[in-house]
C-alpha cells in the first residue's frame, strides 16, 4: 500500500490555469537558454582571452630576454633614465641591448642624429664636444664582439669615456663623423648593481 500525498487545492477565488501556448512555451525556453549562455559562456570567454593574452605576454617577454645582440628600437624611458643615455631626437638607425649579472649591468645603445642632436645628448651626460678625442676607439674589444660593431669603416672616429663616481653609470662614447650633418653614436653604459 502506497500511502497517497496530500494534493494542495487550487485557491477558490482564481480560475484554473489555461495549458501553456507553445508560442509563449518556445520563447521561455529560448529565453531560459540565454540566461544560461550568458552566465556560462561570457566567463568563459574571458578566461579564454586572458590565459590567450598572459601566454603571448609571456613569449613577448621571452623573447626580448632571449635576445643576443642589438634590437632595433628604442630603449625604453627607465633603461634610457638609469644608465643616463639620452638618445636625442631626432634619431635613426637607433638599437641596444642589455646585458646584467651579478657584476656589471650594460646598456649598449646606437643611434643616428644630427650634428644638433650630437651635442644635446652630450649636454645631456655633462660632457662637451671639445672633450671628444680623435681616432680613440672607447668601446673595448670585448664589448664590439658583443654588439658586431665594427669601427674600422670610414672616419673620422672621436671618442670618450664619462666616468662618474659609483653608482652613476660609466658611458664609454664613439662617435663617427663621416657624414658631419649625420654623426652616428654607439654608447656603452655600465653600472655595478
Amino acid at each position: 500500500m502506497t500511502a497517497s500525498l496530500p494534493r494542495q487545492a487550487a485557491p477558490r477565488d482564481e480560475p484554473p490555469r489555461p495549458p501553456e501556448d507553445p508560442r509563449h512555451k518556445a520563447r521561455r525556453r529560448a529565453l531560459t537558454l540565454l540566461i544560461i549562455v550568458l552566465l556560462i559562456g561570457v566567463p568563459a570567454g574571458y578566461l579564454v582571452i586572458s590565459a590567450n593574452q598572459s601566454r603571448n605576454s609571456g613569449k613577448d617577454k621571452e623573447d626580448k630576454y632571449s635576445a643576443t645582440g642589438l634590437t632595433t628600437g628604442w630603449p625604453s624611458k627607465v633603461q634610457r633614465r638609469l644608465y643616463q643615455v639620452p638618445v636625442p631626437h631626432p634619431a635613426e638607425k637607433v638599437a641596444f641591448y642589455e646585458t646584467n649579472n651579478w657584476k656589471t649591468s650594460r646598456l649598449y645603445v646606437q643611434f643616428e642624429t644630427t650634428d644638433a642632436g650630437l651635442d644635446t645628448f652630450l649636454a645631456g651626460i655633462n660632457v662637451d664636444r671639445d672633450t671628444l678625442k680623435k681616432n680613440d676607439i672607447t668601446i673595448s674589444d670585448r664589448d664590439q664582439k658583443i654588439t658586431g660593431w665594427k669601427f674600422t669603416g670610414p672616419g673620422p672616429w672621436w671618442g670618450v669615456v664619462n666616468k662618474q663616481k659609483d653608482p652613476a653609470p660609466t658611458q664609454d662614447i664613439v662617435v663617427n663623423l663621416s657624414d658631419p650633418k649625420l654623426p652616428m653614436v654607439y654608447v656603452v653604459s655600465r653600472t655595478v648593481p
